[in-house]
């Protein structure tokens, strides 16, 4: 028999893991569920001190990451600037976000405090540091042109003055940009919006002790909250703390949210890690089977314009009620010859996620065209016709449709035309539809695939 080549020989594996395995499994045994929300908690109570130094200042969430940091009766609404509109030159002045909810809110109650966080190793998000900075100073110029402090961009310190340099040559271009969608601006402010930023190294002031809240004679403050202790090595060196735990739920959650949160925390903390991801899967479950049981009594719904509303599903048949038509947008995919369930009502299969929202595309020509007959309809009648268009959420293809319809059939004053072969749709029309729409809907949440369905249905249907 001829001696083994040496490829052949079966040799003893090293079983001592490599640093870098080590290193993994060390991160890991840190970042766990029960650590993601112990250091929450932990958080929370230092928003909890913020809100008493500054009271009587709403606390607002800066969604998504916020509603982590805010116990939900304390949560007086959200706000949703982009971390990524701050990124160092890739500054933007969302028009899609305008967040001009906030405005009265701020008017009313000398300020507001904006909670967020943010990932180790950062003081804070980009969207507290930049991107509402931003914001201030555009609606400043927009609502206040002749206030002298108007124009002043405030940042800060830590940012280079270049970046602020850079930033304040492009106010111009942000301002146009939201002049450009002829919205009606709010005409309540009074003082100019000016940031304060807020980590937990900072000095608090007294008013949690006084009882009396700091006054800001020139300005109305909008403190922006960093809810998370800054870590500059590891989490390994925290004891178990997490910067920003809230952060990058999809990687850790297992679908709690939240509201589930505050509602079981004592539970949820207590538990042994082994057993947290059966405790969230029933706690979420749970909470989905009580939401479903208070949407089949009573979908909420939401008036766009006059005659557009949305709501989630379920949306009941609409034949008993000719003043509405119903649209309701389903997860399950179904053929056109289907839709059609009476004059009044259309149920559109369109399917999930990123699939729905590219059938939408193909789906918003029967949509409209079906919408248009009804209010032809009703365009003589005493009662003006109502379009009712639902889908999951009721936040995110339902605006989509809500979107199309607004453009596709009703002219500037809101009055019900059928678009002919000269209409022509441009996107300043469209951004200031949408625009008008996420002021009244602030937690409308359109995804990217949704809107570039309906740019390109307007945008060619004539062809």
């Amino acid at each position: 028999m001829p001696d083994p080549h040496f490829s052949e020989l079966i040799l003893p594996q090293n079983e001592q893991p490599s640093m870098s395995q080590l290193l993994s499994s060390l991160k890991r045994t840190t970042l766990t569920i029960h650590n993601r929300l112990s250091s929450i908690r932990t958080d929370a109570a230092f928003v909890s001190h913020v809100a008493q130094a500054y009271r009587p200042r709403p606390l607002v969430a800066n969604e998504r990451c916020g509603s982590w940091y805010i116990h939900p009766d304390d949560k007086t609404a959200s706000a949703y600037f982009k971390s990524t509109d701050g990124h160092e030159r890739a500054w933007k002045f969302s028009t899609r976000r305008l967040n001009l909810h906030l405005v009265q809110m701020i008017e009313d109650n000398d300020g507001i405090i904006v909670v967020d966080s943010t990932r180790r190793g950062k003081r804070m998000p980009d969207a507290l540091s930049t991107t509402l900075p931003i914001w201030c100073t555009v609606l400043n110029m927009a609502l206040l042109p002749s206030h002298p402090s108007s124009p002043t961009l405030h940042l800060p310190p830590f940012l280079p003055a270049s970046n602020h340099a850079q930033i304040t040559a492009l106010l111009p271009q942000f301002l146009s940009s939201l002049q450009a969608l002829n919205l009606n601006l709010p005409t309540c402010l009074t003082k100019p919006l000016r940031p304060v930023w807020v980590t937990p190294e900072s000095s608090l002031p007294e008013g949690e002790a006084t009882g009396s809240a700091p006054i800001f004679d020139d300005f109305r403050p909008v403190i922006c909250c960093t809810a998370s202790r800054r870590v500059v090595g590891s989490e390994m060196d925290e004891g178990g703390y997490i910067q920003g735990a809230g952060d990058d739920t999809e990687n850790w959650a297992h679908g709690l949210t939240p509201p589930v949160f505050w509602d079981h925390v004592d539970q949820l903390i207590a538990a042994a890690e082994a057993d947290l991801t059966d405790l969230i899967s029933k706690l979420t479950s749970d909470r989905r089977s009580a939401e479903s049981e208070s949407k089949a009594k009573s979908s909420p719904r939401k008036d766009l314009t006059r005659h557009i509303a949305v709501c989630p599903l379920p949306l009941e048949d609409s034949a008993e009620d000719p003043g509405e038509c119903h649209i309701a947008l389903t997860p399950e995919t179904t053929p056109k010859e289907s839709w059609i369930k009476s004059p009044t009502h259309l149920q559109v299969g369109l399917g999930k996620s990123k699939a729905a929202s590219r059938n939408l595309r193909s789906a918003l020509p029967e949509i409209c065209d079906f919408a248009s007959s009804y209010l032809s309809r009703t365009a003589n009648t005493t009662s003006p016709g109502r379009i009712i268009v639902a889908c999951e959420s009721g936040r995110e293809l339902s605006v989509g449709v809500a979107l199309a319809l607004c453009c596709y059939l009703f002219d500037g004053e809101g009055k019900f035309h059928e678009p002919s072969p000269e209409t022509c749709y441009t996107k300043t029309l469209i951004k200031s539809r949408l625009g008008s729409i996420m002021t009244v809907y602030p937690e409308a949440n359109p995804s990217r695939s949704t809107l570039q369905s309906v740019n390109s249905f307007l945008m060619d249907w004539h062809k």
